[in-house]
């Protein structure tokens, strides 16, 4: 198929930002239609209804996450598959992938309505907002089959080198989640369930684009099913996804330790963050899409034993990442104020404080943006090279310094200190995963020897992790 891109050849640079392209276009209409979603509550529904969804922000990233993190650690194997062009590999790894997939959404289905509201007491959520938080999550996490099965589906087309498609599926779930969005909440006023149930329908919508290109695919088309889980493939996917999901875990703990200290400064603040939450994902939209690229490109160039080619990969990337952090954080500098201010209503005096709430932490992220793409980066990097632990330390360094940070500097610096929470959390990252990537490519030397390991062929340990 012409949308499968084998990386193991030609420019890093043209290939990387070929692939990352279609990524960042299909991010955008993901952020588009997330941007969207808080517009329409928030100028429709209110300020309340506005904090209730960012209230709800981390708990729901917790358990999604938790679904990226298996759907994309399954795709690293597949990724090295392919670059080793080992297709029989492929379509078995393929098969005990899915019916994994199957199983971690079920687990994570019991868990999200299990864990609700108990943790939405221990956030200390207010009185006024938690109904409202409750309704729309409960929305969402009935959705979890939906969303592991678009992330199964991106991550393996992504796997095998096609970005094109998920940004199809995106574009086509963003167009519909409008569209239902002003319907649901404006025509039939449904509040917030009408929002969750507006992106559960767009992301079906996706799941089955990425459904039928996949079926069209004869390296993974599985002529009989095997009956039984390969239990050696499936331990090897589990050991390679855990870790990616775990990592996840452990920033979601950060995060929610973040939203119980702010849900203490009242709801002006919760609105406030919400709002810049919101813009968060315009800020990695590029971290992301590099993310993804340079995992699938890292993979396939492992599989295929080209470590020099990997090494100049990630170095092109990094270049890549910090100038396009740059160029973001400039517009936001200069229009970020606007932005927020199109998330927010209500009374003139508490919109205008909680527009400066917004902007101010949205400067402080800008500020650092490239160290929050260089985590992208390197993170991605070593997950391609198939070490999932180290990215997951990195997520426990975030953990230690989002909490550090958001306990002790109010006290030292007044509310200033909250907006620092998460840019140290970027750097606590950085400081792993950066040194532990160059590291690694150094054993790797040493192991395999600089004429068998850096000469860009041969497989450097055998057979891929």
């Amino acid at each position: 198929m012409k949308s499968v891109k084998n990386m193991t050849s030609g420019s890093p640079l043209r290939i990387l930002f070929s692939f990352a392209l279609p990524l960042m276009v299909g991010n955008v209409f993901q952020q588009l239609y997330t941007m969207v979603d808080s517009m329409v509550v928030g100028k429709v529904l209110g300020l309340n209804a506005l904090a209730a969804i960012g209230n709800g922000e981390w708990l729901n990233w917790l358990v999604l996450s938790v679904v990226q993190g298996f759907a994309q650690g399954f795709s690293i194997r597949l990724a090295q598959d392919f670059g080793a062009n080992d297709m029989e590999q492929l379509k078995k790894t393929y098969v005990t992938s899915r019916r994994l997939s199957v199983l971690c959404a079920a687990a994570i289905l019991c868990f999200a309505f299990a864990a609700l509201r108990p943790i939405l007491h221990l956030l200390h959520t207010p009185a006024e907002i938690f109904p409202i938080t409750v309704t729309y999550l409960s929305v969402i996490f009935a959705g979890v089959p939906i969303v592991m099965a678009y992330n199964f589906g991106a991550s393996v087309l992504r796997a095998l080198g096609d970005s094109r498609t998920p940004l199809k599926a995106m574009i086509a779930a963003s167009i519909c989640n409008i569209i239902l969005d002003l319907f649901f909440v404006i025509v039939f006023h449904w509040g917030v369930a009408g929002a969750a149930a507006a992106t559960l329908i767009g992301q079906a919508l996706s799941a089955l684009i990425c459904y039928f290109s996949l079926k069209k695919m004869e390296m993974i088309r599985i002529s009989k099913w095997p009956h039984r889980l390969d239990m050696g493939i499936a331990g090897a996917l589990l050991k390679l996804a855990m870790p990616f999901a775990f990592q996840n875990v452990i920033i979601s703990v950060g995060g929610l330790v973040v939203q119980f200290v702010i849900n203490g400064y009242g709801v002006l603040y919760i609105a406030g963050f919400t709002a810049t939450n919101k813009l968060y994902g315009i800020l990695e939209i590029a971290a992301i899409s590099y993310g993804f690229a340079l995992t699938t490109y890292v993979g396939q160039n492992y599989g295929a034993g080209r470590m020099k080619r990997i090494m100049k990969g990630v170095h092109t990337g990094a270049l890549m990442g910090i100038a396009t952090a740059v160029l973001i954080s400039g517009v936001m500098f200069l229009f970020g104020k606007q932005i927020v201010g199109a998330f927010i209503s209500g009374e003139p005096q508490d919109a205008a404080a909680t527009v400066e709430i917004a902007y101010h932490y949205l400067c402080v992220m800008a500020a650092f943006l490239p160290v929050l793409y260089l985590l992208y980066i390197y993170r991605s990097s070593l997950q391609g090279l198939g070490d999932t632990i180290l990215p997951m330390v990195s997520g426990g360094a975030e953990l230690v310094m989002r909490i550090l940070a958001i306990l002790f500097l109010p006290r030292l610096i007044g509310n200033e200190g909250l907006f620092w929470a998460e840019v140290l959390a970027w750097a606590g990252a950085d400081v792993v995963l950066v040194s532990g990537y160059y590291i690694k490519m150094a054993k790797i030397s040493r192991r395999f020897g600089k004429q068998e390991c850096f000469k860009g062929t041969g497989n450097p340990g055998g057979s891929p992790v």
